[in-house]
């Protein structure tokens, strides 16, 4: 059977996308907002046509290839939908920065690591993979950045040689534990892609408030090149028409957290160095530990290898939707939660630490209301059913 090349978007509007992005990529257009200290527009400008226009192909060759997630009993889509959404993200943030000559070792250092994370999780949409084998790769992967220098540094010197190894088990859950929140995220139409966009909007705001151009630059890169793919993925009256699968979620995820760590968030307060990326990534901290609780605690995981492997649909979002009364609402609660909280970070360039740590706590408390609500909401429409 022949498979036939359907856009999901008007004509008109993807001609002119495509017209724009030649436009971008004559290489005067780039001279000229070079010139006019307008680099960061054209990043974003350039890696959203790029992903725009290639997200169609990247449909296309997923129904070709038989590469379709299909409805199950612990998915929410009912119908199979193309995966490789997330390949349009990856190429187009990769276009993005190597065009504009976005370069440094460290950099490709996280570039390296993140196309392994990349492919791994390709080959899981294909076939899949052992939840053990891909967290043994995130780990490696994170081992290989590490190795160029990208490392926290939360834990003073002064404890001598623990102060390295306790900085580095932090960089490892932080990063693999980012990857994996946004990865259980992707379980919604446009959250996953939502939220990479919000984040990297974020986390490219503070690096220029903190004079870090060079992060900004890569920052924006990726927010351009979620919102490209977004308008396929979350439409108003329709289902996704495509699903960034396991590569591009955790692509995303994995390099979003490599960027934090790679960031300088504040010269003299490290208090504040570290509350500025954890309010950015604050919902998917909370999700991922509120998860792992109520798991052990309810009994439901009573191992290691029972956590990593067990799948269930206790997520925010989750949660959220049942109570709210719809995927969409969801959605659009969690960009209203996490756009609250990335403007705290926003306001900390110039905070005191007991301004940082009364804002993480502000944090905490946001989250913990929005979970007695959903709780108790939840209840009240269990009561209602019975």
């Amino acid at each position: 059977m022949k498979t036939k090349f359907h856009l999901q978007v008007s004509w008109y509007t993807f001609l002119f996308v495509v017209f724009v992005t030649l436009i971008l990529l004559f290489p005067p257009t780039k001279r000229f907002f070079s010139s006019l200290g307008q680099r960061w527009f054209y990043i974003t400008a350039l890696s959203f046509t790029v992903s725009f226009c290639l997200t169609p192909l990247f449909r296309y060759l997923a129904i070709k290839w038989g590469l379709l997630d299909s409805p199950d009993a612990r998915k929410i889509h009912k119908k199979a939908t193309p995966l490789l959404g997330g390949a349009a993200i990856f190429v187009a943030f990769g276009i993005g920065i190597l065009i504009n000559g976005v370069y440094s070792t460290e950099l490709f250092a996280i570039l390296a690591a993140s196309s392994i994370v990349f492919v791994t999780g390709l080959i899981d949409d294909f076939k899949e993979v052992p939840a053990s084998i891909k967290l043994f790769v995130q780990v490696v992967s994170t081992v290989l950045v590490m190795s160029f220098g990208i490392v926290l540094r939360v834990f003073p010197t002064g404890l001598g040689p623990f102060s390295q190894v306790l900085n580095i088990a932090l960089t490892v859950l932080w990063v693999v534990g980012i990857t994996n929140a946004m990865n259980f995220f992707d379980g919604m139409d446009g959250l996953a892609t939502g939220l990479g966009a919000i984040l990297s909007f974020f986390l490219g705001i503070v690096a220029f408030q903190t004079a870090q151009p060079f992060l900004g630059w890569i920052a924006v890169a990726m927010m351009g090149s979620c919102l490209g793919f977004l308008p396929y993925n979350f439409r108003s009256k329709r289902s996704a028409s495509i699903f960034l699968g396991d590569g591009g979620s955790t692509f995303i995820g994995f390099l979003l957290a490599c960027l934090a760590v790679y960031g300088d968030w504040s010269e003299s307060n490290p208090i504040v160095a570290l509350a500025s990326p954890v309010l950015i990534f604050w919902v998917l901290i909370f999700d991922m530990a509120h998860i792992t609780v109520d798991r052990i605690v309810t009994g439901k995981v009573l191992s290691f290898k029972e956590w990593i492997e067990y799948v269930g649909k206790d997520h925010l979002h989750h949660r959220l939707s049942s109570v709210l009364g719809g995927p969409k609402k969801a959605v659009l609660f969690i960009y209203f939660l996490s756009l609250a909280l990335g403007i705290s970070a926003v306001v900390l360039r110039n905070a005191r630490t007991i301004d940082a740590i009364l804002l993480l706590l502000q944090a905490l408390l946001i989250v913990l209301l929005v979970t007695i609500l959903e709780r108790h909401g939840h209840g009240l429409s269990g009561n209602d059913k019975t």
